[in-house]
């Protein structure tokens, strides 16, 4: 199981920084491109910065068994579930999952709120179990 934990976390981390290498060069992650929707997304590449880092350090600890990676897992399973968080009640109250219907960028919107939430409520599971 924490081949598989790390592996996740890992595929966390490059994606976030795929998707903000895309986000700022070509946009093509936009959910829409107006004003407000580009100002809320650009508070956030601090904050994902923060939970990438934490998950590979968190992986890379897990993987070869020191205790640093039992903090830094819990670290990134935290940031995880605050920032679905986040994004889920943006969206809401925006109005924005209705455009699921005709947004690729909305269905990936979703994913990673579903990502974020399932994989930091396993990571503080496992963890938990392991403590």
């Amino acid at each position: 199981m924490i081949i598989i934990l790390s592996a996740l976390l890992i595929i966390t981390a490059v994606f976030t920084i795929y998707y903000w290498i895309d986000f700022y060069t070509k946009g093509g992650v936009h959910v829409v491109k107006e004003d407000w929707y580009i100002k809320f997304e650009k508070a956030f590449p601090i904050a994902d910065l923060w939970m990438a880092a934490c998950s590979l350090i968190g992986a890379v600890g897990l993987l070869t068994g020191q205790a640093y990676g039992l903090l830094f897992s819990t670290l990134a399973a935290g940031s995880l579930i605050f920032l679905a968080l986040m994004d889920i009640t943006f969206n809401i109250e925006n109005n924005l999952y209705p455009l699921i219907t005709k947004s690729k960028q909305m269905m990936l919107e979703i994913i990673i709120n579903l990502w974020c939430l399932s994989l930091g409520i396993a990571l503080i599971a496992y963890l938990w179990f392991l403590a």
